[in-house]
């Protein structure tokens, strides 16, 4: 099974940028779909961004155009590169895997596998 652990959290002015990463022990993470997911206090987690096993990506409405999914297979990471960022970004950040071709943002609970977290906070 894969470990994953983000890192790259921390605290940004608005408009500013940052750079999530998840880097992967135990397997590969071609064979998994991927995802990062937020959880702000007292809400419910939900689906960011995923990226399909062939390499699909697609994002919620709420960060179109200002975040990017991407992944380096040679160093085993998963990234989110955020930009643009507004004080409704502020979330707990999760990355999750799924063996599996796809991850439903709108599902969660289909993720097999997750971080611990990096914590993303926006100041305006």
């Amino acid at each position: 099974q894969v470990q994953l652990v983000e890192s790259g959290g921390g605290s940004v002015q608005a408009e500013g940028s940052l750079r999530l990463s998840c880097t992967a022990s135990g397997d590969t993470l071609r064979r998994y779909s991927l995802a990062w997911f937020r959880q702000a206090p007292g809400e419910e987690r939900k689906g960011v961004a995923t990226l399909y096993r062939d390499g699909e990506a697609h994002y919620v409405d709420s960060v179109m155009g200002r975040f990017t999914i991407s992944k380096e297979n040679d160093k085993n990471t998963l990234f989110l590169d955020m930009d643009k960022l507004v004080p409704e970004d502020t979330a707990m950040y999760f990355c999750a895997a799924a063996a599996r071709s796809f991850l439903s943002l709108s599902s969660p609970s289909t993720a097999n596998y997750w971080g611990q977290g990096t914590q993303v906070t926006v100041i305006s």
